[in-house]
């Protein structure tokens, strides 16, 4: 709040006569002048629009290679539809922090939809899925 809001010339006044100080500078003399800097080597101020033209011109000088081995194979690649759906049905993600048994529903809405499909697809009356969880995956082994 304080970079849209500032400390008006007064109130710095009345925080620098609370805590017993005469002058803003009073609150640095415990630190040594050795160091302290002069002078910032700051340029000066300029517009987003050159900052962001400067921004631009710096990553332009950037070396692009033609083979990047990084992402451990996370590459370009086709990704079904239905794969980018069904984690945004509601029954699977909420607005809130559900508890585990509001968490549990989700994930088993989502095994019910893969075992239905699985089924239809390869036309069987019915169809196993996966496991509830790694708990008891482990218990079923």
């Amino acid at each position: 709040m304080a970079t849209y809001v500032p400390t008006e010339l007064d109130s710095r006044w009345q925080m620098l006569k609370a805590i017993g100080l005469p002058e803003i500078s009073e609150i640095f003399q415990d630190i040594p002048e050795s160091v302290l800097l002069d002078e910032l080597n700051i340029p000066a101020g300029m517009s987003e629009l050159t900052s962001e033209a400067e921004l631009v011109a710096l990553a332009d000088k950037n070396q692009v290679y033609k083979d990047i081995y990084r992402g451990a194979g996370a590459y370009k690649h086709f990704i079904p539809a239905v794969a980018r759906r069904i984690p945004q049905k509601e029954t699977f993600l909420t607005a809130y922090t559900p508890y585990q048994a509001e968490a549990s529903q989700g994930i088993l809405q989502i095994i019910f939809e893969f075992q239905t499909e699985v089924s239809e697809l390869m036309g069987l009356p019915c169809a196993n899925a996966s496991l509830y969880d790694g708990a008891t995956a482990a218990a079923e082994g």
